[in-house]
């Protein structure tokens, strides 16, 4: 079998010369009596060699020896009806030429013959291997999957289930919306109905695996989908977006398992790329923290635009030298410079300003986690205030034209001291802009999917420990983007920039924590505080049950786009606001924490350090 396995084509080639001989000699049989079709046979033996290599060479360039007929189809079809009706026209040829004697009722059966023991051969092919993987025993252990899609792309994984020996999957009903296409048959699977007929399907046809099969699938619906999936108990995995499809054909290597984003129920933010060419195309670009999450997306982001330099800024050199290598990778003529420093380096930071004289700067340097920071007030302080004073005062300094704040929406009313600091940089930035040329702005959004720290990763972290899964609070609520959106925003606010504005992101509706947990949960395949236990340790200090995005006074203002709103800037004085820095910085210097928080609760009025006690008691 082996041999075979190896020599196919010679094999196949033998069988075919085979096959034409015998093919003529039964045509001769089926056109003459029994006398003349002897004598004709007897005449066909000078001229068969001939023949036969017409066959095989032609067959050779129709390439019936280079297909994998395992997994034959129409194409390969057309091939050899191609390959026979050709073999006819040369015939023909010859025979008129050399005057072979064969008469064209001859020919014609002889490759009615040819085909149907040429093709019958080579499906055979298909049909063992068929027979094979629904006898094979390890089928029993694949996955019972319901497919929910019967378009292309439905169909097509249907196929590679079917056809693959090594795949995990044993499709058992399909499922579509379209009633057109209910009540058919895909590859001997039946379209049973729409969405409303899912949970009853996978109790009746013993489900494991859900596929969502429907790339082209509006978000808003996609999260509606996903919904209904997990409260069947099955697992749920899904086909990626046509773009990340449109280079490769569609196979089971294609699907993934749900991500995060996937369960939002929005479509991402369209960047308008006009507008962003304008202001980064050709200019030099700092972005401080650029190893992080946020600043890495953002290079990234950059690196398509075409910037006279990048300058990446980053204390944690691990992180930088990982995004250095990968855009050097990427954007073969991309003028790159990694700079190590920190942004609380007044010295250096001006070092840096007065050798590089940047065009833009994104300013994402920050301590970004509530508990820590509250552990931590002083660092905060210096790293997030004066880190980001550092920056602002060296851009105004050296001629920066448009500078953007990496902000949060925890800045609105802040209860911990990180959002306190943010809050305090957004009035730094916005009393700077009115006494510099430098065009200041500040971009807020909420919590970033899968970011360094952030809650999601922790919690397919602990769902894949077997739980429990840990939550704050059962009523705590938060605003979510991917991260991509949140560079994507960066970005586009730098466009629309005329100074001051501090520019949020639509996010749709909050998303309650607890609902989201037991979401993961489902799609994993578990059963909510029976499988993995979901566990309520108690708000951390600092943390809000729910965020906002705008202050009162600052009202909302429309862009372009749709998906992106601006807050008017504040009538902020920078005068006072470095007045309150200077006391601030003693504060620090002396290590004073009582001292510390009450200055930032004179320069941010809105901030409230309630303790955790008080907060749950406010529902």
């Amino acid at each position: 079998m082996r041999y075979l396995k190896k020599n196919r084509n010679i094999v196949l080639a033998l069988a075919d010369c085979l096959i034409v001989y015998v093919s003529y000699v039964l045509a001769n049989y089926v056109r003459y009596d029994y006398k003349h079709s002897l004598n004709m046979i007897d005449t066909m033996k000078s001229y068969i060699p001939i023949l036969i290599g017409i066959y095989i060479v032609v067959f050779t360039i129709f390439r019936l020896y280079k297909s994998l007929w395992e997994h034959a189809s129409i194409e390969e079809f057309m091939y050899a009806v191609g390959a026979c009706a050709s073999c006819v026209f040369i015939v023909e040829i010859i025979n008129f030429l050399w005057k072979l004697k064969i008469s064209f009722s001859v020919l014609m059966i002889a490759n009615m013959f040819i085909f149907f023991m040429v093709f019958s051969l080579r499906i055979s092919f298909r049909l063992y291997r068929r027979i094979v993987i629904l006898t094979n025993k390890t089928c029993e252990k694949k996955l019972r999957t319901m497919v929910i899609g019967a378009g292309e792309v439905g169909v097509a994984l249907i196929k590679d289930m079917k056809t693959n020996k090594n795949s995990l999957f044993k499709p058992v009903c399909i499922i579509d919306d379209d009633y057109l296409k209910q009540g058919r048959h895909i590859h001997g699977l039946k379209v049973y109905g729409g969405r409303e007929k899912i949970k009853e399907l996978v109790d009746k046809k013993q489900v494991e695996l859900i596929l969502i099969a429907i790339p082209s699938i509006p978000k808003k619906e996609k999260a509606d989908l996903i919904d209904i999936c997990t409260l069947t108990g099955c697992k749920v995995k899904i086909v990626p977006g046509l773009i990340e499809i449109i280079n490769g054909d569609v196979t089971l290597n294609n699907i993934r398992d749900i991500k995060f984003e996937d369960m939002l129920g929005r479509d991402e933010v369209a960047l308008e790329n006009e507008g962003i060419e304008d202001y980064i195309t050709g200019k030099k670009v700092l972005v401080t923290g650029g190893g992080g999450s946020i600043g890495s997306e953002l290079c990234r982001q950059i690196s398509k635009f075409k910037p006279k330099e990048l300058i990446i800024l980053d204390i944690y050199e691990n992180n930088a030298y990982d995004i250095q290598n990968e855009l050097t990778g990427v954007y073969k003529d991309l003028k790159l410079d990694v700079i190590i420093a920190s942004v609380r380096d007044k010295k250096r930071i001006y070092e840096i300003f007065r050798e590089k004289k940047p065009d833009v700067v994104f300013h994402a340097a920050a301590h970004k986690h509530v508990p820590l920071m509250e552990r931590n007030p002083v660092e905060a302080i210096k790293n997030n205030v004066f880190g980001t004073y550092n920056v602002v005062n060296a851009a105004d300094e050296y001629g920066t034209k448009r500078f953007v704040l990496i902000s949060t929406d925890k800045a609105v009313n802040p209860t911990n001291i990180m959002g306190a600091t943010k809050r305090i940089c957004e009035l730094i930035i916005q009393g700077k802009n009115k006494v510099s040329k430098t065009q200041y702005v500040a971009v807020r959004f909420g919590n970033v999917l899968g970011s360094n720290g952030s809650v999601i990763p922790l919690f397919v972290k602990q769902i894949q420990n077997g739980g429990p899964v840990t939550v704050t609070h059962k009523e705590i609520t938060r605003f979510f983007m991917t991260i991509s959106e949140a560079a994507q925003l960066v970005l586009q606010a730098g466009a629309y920039a005329k100074g001051g504005e501090i520019f949020v992101l639509d996010m749709g509706e909050p998303v309650k924590i607890y609902e989201f947990a037991e979401k993961l949960i489902k799609l994993f395949g578990y059963t909510p505080n029976e499988d993995v236990n979901i566990k309520i340790t108690g708000l951390r200090p600092g943390e809000k049950l729910y965020e906002e995005l705008l202050l009162n006074e600052e009202g909302l203002g429309a862009t372009p786009n749709n998906k992106i709103f601006i807050g008017k800037p504040s009538e902020i004085d920078i005068t006072n606001i470095e007045k309150n820095l200077c006391k601030l910085y003693r504060a620090v210097d002396m290590n004073n924490i009582s001292w510390i928080v009450g200055i930032v609760e004179e320069i941010v009025p809105t901030y409230s350090r309630k303790t955790n006690t008080e907060v749950a008691a406010t529902i």
